[in-house]
């Protein structure tokens, strides 16, 4: 990656046009061939900048200056003009190795099927991802009695969760060897009109704390 600090204008010349006056800001030219102009605010936003494919040339200008011509594939054009460079460096990051988000589903899951006991005493896991006719199930269980108990997790629970915990219920409840199959609605949080559905179709819901199913917090988990 490129830095570059200079006082510059530049013309962008396109599917419209577009022009920035002299002044000072930052130049940023990443590995994959992007060119971005910065000013010292709008956040992570560029002024402007064209995405890659596109290839740069650098050229003297008949004042002293410094002209940098960038052109992609379609024929557009950014146009920089740099009058005085005040800083310039070059800098190897390597592979980056992406965002990991953090509290997604799939984490609620893997720890909600570790802790399967926060569900109710004397609950165990049957398996993850019980497969349906119309997808997986996240969690199959049964609780203190051998009764089966099928769980849906979501990050935020509303609606559309509750409809499809039903229909997941309304498949397993078909099968002799599991039946009769209650539901439970765990999420981080949920809509008071889920809660509302919920409670109509004999569905429990379960408030989950991220953080205290890490074991980073001894709150204790909110049942409804």
């Amino acid at each position: 990656m490129r830095l570059v600090i200079a006082r510059c204008r530049v013309d962008y010349v396109g599917r419209l046009t577009a022009h920035l006056p002299f002044a000072r800001r930052l130049l940023l030219i990443k590995a994959d061939g992007s060119v971005s102009i910065h000013a010292d605010d709008r956040a992570y936003k560029p002024l402007n900048w064209m995405s890659p494919p596109c290839w740069l040339v650098e050229e003297s200008t008949d004042d002293g200056g410094t002209l940098w011509l960038v052109t992609n594939k379609a024929g557009e054009e950014l146009r920089i003009t740099i009058d005085g460079i005040e800083h310039d460096s070059s800098h190897e990051l390597g592979i980056d190795p992406g965002l990991v988000k953090d509290g997604v589903e799939a984490h609620l899951q893997e720890l909600l099927a570790e802790h399967v006991e926060t569900l109710g005493s004397g609950y165990t896991l049957v398996r993850r991802e019980y497969m349906t006719a119309i997808g997986p199930v996240d969690l199959l269980c049964r609780n203190a009695d051998g009764a089966s108990v099928a769980v849906e997790i979501k990050r935020r629970g509303d609606i559309d969760g509750v409809e499809q915990l039903t229909r997941y219920l309304e498949l397993l409840n078909r099968d002799p060897l599991l039946g009769p199959v209650s539901g439970v609605f765990a999420a981080q949080q949920i809509k008071p009109q889920a809660k509302t559905l919920a409670s109509d179709r004999g569905i429990r819901c379960l408030v989950l704390d991220y953080e205290a199913l890490r074991g980073t917090d001894s709150a204790e988990f909110r049942l409804f």
